[in-house]
């Protein structure tokens, strides 16, 4: 597979290496970017990466709660100009505060939102914003008490990033600096119970690999990979990262501390994971003139 500058490019970005390193892990995993980051990780050549959702696409993230239980939606455009936009604040919230009666994606669409379904309503909201949309996501959390928080908001309870906390025990207070935690750390779960075995096993093997790099002797790289699985999941579970608002505690230590017990979280970025093609600005233009 042919390497292109701009894979280089996007590799040496998201793990900090260097040119040359970056087209050598491309060239030899030919050209998969995830085997190539650990590739680079083995080789003690990129940082150790936890996978950040890149924000690629454009719209808002909405949040609501009735009584225990609370939703998140996120509603996609094609530029960040329409999230400003009067009429499409308005279909975000409305669809958000539907979905706290729904219990899937698919049972959004067909919810009724002023005599239509939503689907329909954002079908009709494309002919007059006339823009793409997209009503990609949808997340739930219940418990004895939910509260919300969102970044970077554009009106109220909408923004860039909604998070929804579900705890009992405790007040609001606490409830709101955890979702902010949230908001900031991107936690892959609330506890180690909670994450995915094969995120896991694949860490611990990348792990494992460069241990073996060092040549140390099995038992010592045992003990090596037992510390570096325990920070691992430190940091990728909430429950054990450390508590932003005090970071001397944990986050479930200073749950203890409030008397809370929190019992599921969701967050939810505008774009993650979505690739957006990008077009240098010159070719454009030039495009337009040739047109």
């Amino acid at each position: 597979m042919a390497i292109t500058a701009s894979m280089v490019k996007e590799l040496r970005e998201s793990t900090g290496a260097g040119m040359m390193d970056a087209k050598k892990a491309l060239t030899e995993t030919d050209g998969d970017m995830e085997a190539a980051t650990d590739w680079l990780r083995t080789k003690g050549l990129a940082k150790a990466a936890k996978k950040s959702g890149r924000t690629a696409a454009e719209g808002l993230v909405a949040v609501a709660v009735e009584g225990g239980r609370g939703v998140a939606i996120e509603l996609n455009s094609e530029t960040d100009f329409v999230a400003k936009n009067a009429d499409f604040q308005a279909l975000v919230s409305k669809i958000a505060k539907a979905g706290v009666k729904a219990n899937s994606l698919e049972e959004l669409k067909a919810t009724d939102l002023d005599g239509k379904p939503v689907e329909t309503q954002v079908t009709d909201a494309i002919a007059k914003i006339g823009e793409n949309l997209t009503l990609r996501r949808m997340a739930m959390v219940e418990g004895e008490k939910v509260v919300t928080y969102v970044h970077n908001a554009a009106a109220t309870d909408m923004g860039t990033i909604g998070v929804l906390v579900a705890f009992s025990g405790a007040d609001e207070a606490f409830g709101r600096q955890v979702a902010m935690h949230i908001a900031a750390a991107n936690p892959a779960a609330l506890g180690e119970a909670d994450l995915d075995p094969a995120i896991v096993e694949k860490e611990k093997q990348v792990q494992m690999d460069i241990a073996r790099e060092s040549g140390k002797p099995e038992a010592v790289i045992e003990k090596m990979i037992q510390g570096r699985m325990k920070k691992f999941m430190a940091e990728s579970t909430l429950l054990g990262q450390a508590f932003v608002v005090n970071p001397d505690l944990t986050v479930e230590a200073a749950a203890k501390e409030a008397g809370a017990t929190i019992t599921g979280f969701v967050r939810l970025a505008v774009g993650e994971g979505i690739e957006k093609v990008e077009e240098d600005f010159a070719a454009e233009v030039a495009k337009v003139a040739k047109g």
